[in-house]
């Protein structure tokens, strides 16, 4: 096929902001839809080979292979390499054995499986994971396993026939991921299939081309380019992905390959020699930026600054540069001799990449080599990861069938089935159980305690952001029905309320950031037109919905509400363990502003203030317990040895336990009302 200038100016629209994104920079919210352009480009440039070489007679599938390891096992494998000694030096334990995980799944090519498994693309760890990128990598050669099978299964069919099937698998394809995000968000991102239509997309250009030649037309190509800019600036990490969302950028990088050869407008855009020098190093660049960001981030400590985050971007061109040209080039040109025949090429792909699956594996079943951490850092990480001992029997999530209750385990802290208080809530109210049921044991009460990940603890509300199989309602009602039925007087409510209701996540404007999607609930009734989560509209009709859901139990029966929990922003286990290791400020209190949190959650504690005003309920305001303590003006996360946080927001066992007397006071409280 022709060389294309424009292909590879695309190229560069496509990787520079997905660089950009994940860099923190600019306005470029939406810049992860570079991955879904290259998905076409990729599916378009292959195909068109593979259909040449097909109808010609001349296709080989060790052929197609070995182009397919010149091109990309090279430069991986370099990278691989280089990310190894940086990870051994900084990297936590977990997160050591993590990395070496996704370090064997990139080299077989299963880093999309690996990452399903874990964290959802944009949840806040994944900015600490070095090869988050490589999870396209896998979908595309996964896609090239499977796509030649194909289309020679169809070689001697008419070319009608085969371009119907394409879109057969276009559709069920593409109806699958606007299934999967609706009811499973997270696998549906990294999923194969999901994603398979984009490239199909690049693979029909191809066809079309084939059957009709190339076409001119100015304004459809420069349709397309407007298309990818706005998904560019416009989405951010609330639009669902993949789904009929990814349309509008894919159908972009479609319209600029069918109709926008040089000679038009798009084309000359795309085809400055800037744009195209940044498209040829594109690959490489691709590879270097997030093991750079990533490891950026982690040797911070605290949030990066954006200086530093952008004085990143032209370090990883420079990298993407030196290994396109000695790399990359010697490889696919043949240059060196271990390259230059098929059988020896082979045998450097199998090797080097059985070599980093061995060393994966070992790593992990090590546990990331925690004895490479001074035993103070052990210490740390070891208080941070201290649970409710209860929370695999008693703590459930998005899947979960609503349980049914009593569940047996969950009864620990009951009488001969007797209970008198009932705690309701979410991770938040995980985390501060335990230490309170055992306070109201002393103290002679009984108490069962349940939980769901992410659920604001009142009836008649859904998570937006959410499957619809993530049921907080059908948990809520289901914990309220047994307190009926098991003559259960006084509920304890504890749940993330200010993030339900304000759907931004924390930024403690001091390094400490949750990089998180937006989390929110709206009213049950609202299902069938969903709000975004800055809708005004949706945050009245929430703070309204909380005032009358509480005034409905409070009639029922006597509550206990935990204040919002004051949040971290960094995750302060991490955060401390790191400041040791590093040897700064090893010993210096992690804190947070008191004033910010008040301000984050005026509009929620100033409802509950009233509710407590009028006697509907009895407050416990956790603020008492980790603010002006003992740093006036500020909330404490960590103190000297003492962990008060496990992660960004969840108060530790240490900080549940210093809670647990105010519940207990709080529930004498209501028990004597």
């Amino acid at each position: 096929m022709n060389y294309r200038r424009e292909i590879d100016g695309l190229r560069a629209v496509a990787v520079v902001p997905v660089i950009a994104f994940h860099a923190g920079l600019g306005p470029f919210s939406g810049g992860y839809v570079g991955v879904d352009i290259f998905f076409v480009i990729s599916g378009y440039l292959i195909t068109s080979i593979l259909i040449g070489d097909i109808r010609e007679g001349r296709f080989s599938i060790l052929g197609f292979y070995e182009r397919r390891a010149r091109r990309i096992l090279p430069a991986l494998l370099l990278v691989l390499a280089a990310c190894l000694p940086f990870a051994w030096a900084w990297m936590l334990p977990q997160e050591f054995a993590d990395f070496a995980r996704s370090m064997a799944a990139t080299a077989l090519f299963l880093s999309n499986a690996h990452f399903w498994e874990g964290a959802g693309y944009f949840q806040a760890q994944t900015e600490l994971m070095p090869l988050l990128h490589t999870w396209s990598l896998a979908i595309e050669e996964q896609y090239y396993l499977l796509f030649p099978l194909i289309l020679l299964a169809m070689r001697r069919w008419r070319l009608r026939r085969v371009f119907a099937v394409l879109l057969v698998l276009f559709a069920l394809s593409l109806g699958l991921s606007e299934w999967g995000w609706r009811n499973y968000p997270d696998e549906n991102f990294f999923f194969t299939f999901s994603r398979f239509w984009e490239l199909l997309v690049g693979s029909i250009c191809a066809f079309l081309q084939r059957h009709d030649g190339q076409a001119r037309n100015g304004p459809l190509a420069l349709s397309g380019l407007a298309m990818i800019l706005v998904a560019i600036f416009w989405y951010d990490a609330s639009v669902p992905f993949p789904s009929l969302y990814t349309l509008l950028p894919v159908v972009g990088a479609a319209l600029i390959i069918l109709y926008g050869p040089q000679g038009t407008l798009a084309a000359r855009v795309l085809s400055n020699p800037v744009f195209v020098g940044i498209g040829l190093i594109s690959y490489s660049a691709y590879l270097w930026h997030q093991p750079l960001l990533a490891f950026a981030r982690i040797r911070s400590i605290e949030h990066p600054s954006p200086v530093l985050m952008a004085a990143l971007v032209p370090v990883a061109f420079a990298l993407a540069w030196l290994s396109w040209r000695f790399v990359e080039q010697p490889f696919r040109r043949k240059s060196f001799r271990l390259s230059a025949r098929r059988g020896p090429l082979f045998a450097f792909a199998i090797l080097g990449s059985g070599a980093f699956v061995a060393v994966g594996l070992n790593i992990e079943r090590a546990g990331g080599y925690p004895s490479r951490m001074p035993a103070e850092v052990q210490a740390q990480l070891a208080r941070g990861a201290e649970r409710n001992p209860l929370i695999d029997q008693c703590f459930f999530g998005t899947g979960d069938a609503i349980p049914v209750h009593p569940i047996e385990p969950c009864l620990a802290f009951a009488r001969e089935r007797r209970i008198d208080v009932m705690f309701i809530g979410d991770s938040h109210s995980d985390a501060i159980s335990y230490p309170a049921q055992a306070a109201l044991s002393e103290a002679g009460l009984t108490s069962y305690a349940v939980h769901y990940a992410g659920c604001v603890s009142l009836p008649g509300f859904y998570r937006v952001d959410q499957p619809a199989r993530h049921d907080c309602d059908g948990y809520n009602r289901g914990m309220l029905d047994y307190a009926r039925a098991a003559g259960i007087e006084t509920l304890v409510l504890t749940s993330r309320y200010t993030w339900y209701w304000i759907g931004d996540p924390f930024d403690n404007g001091e390094g400490g950031a949750e990089m998180v999607a937006p989390g929110y609930v709206d009213l049950d009734t609202t299902r069938a037109v969903p709000s975004a989560y800055n809708d005004p509209a949706r945050r009245d009709r929430v703070l309204a919905g909380y005032r009358a859901r509480l005034e409905e139990l409070a009639a029922e029966f006597r509550l206990v509400v935990v204040y919002p929990i004051p949040e971290a922003g960094w995750h302060v286990p991490q955060v401390l363990a790191r400041r040791t290791l590093f040897g700064e400020d090893a010993g210096a209190p992690i804190s947070t502003s008191h004033a910010l949190y008040r301000a984050r959650n005026g509009p929620v504690l100033d409802l509950f203030d009233r509710l407590a005003e009028e006697g509907r309920i009895i407050p416990v305001r956790p603020e008492a317990v980790f603010c002006d303590t003992v740093l006036p003006g500020r909330c404490v996360n960590s103190l000297d040895d003492a962990l008060f946080y496990y992660d960004t927001n969840h108060p530790s066992s240490h900080g549940a336990r210093l809670l647990a007397p105010f519940i207990r006071d709080a529930v004498a409280a209501a028990q004597e009302g």
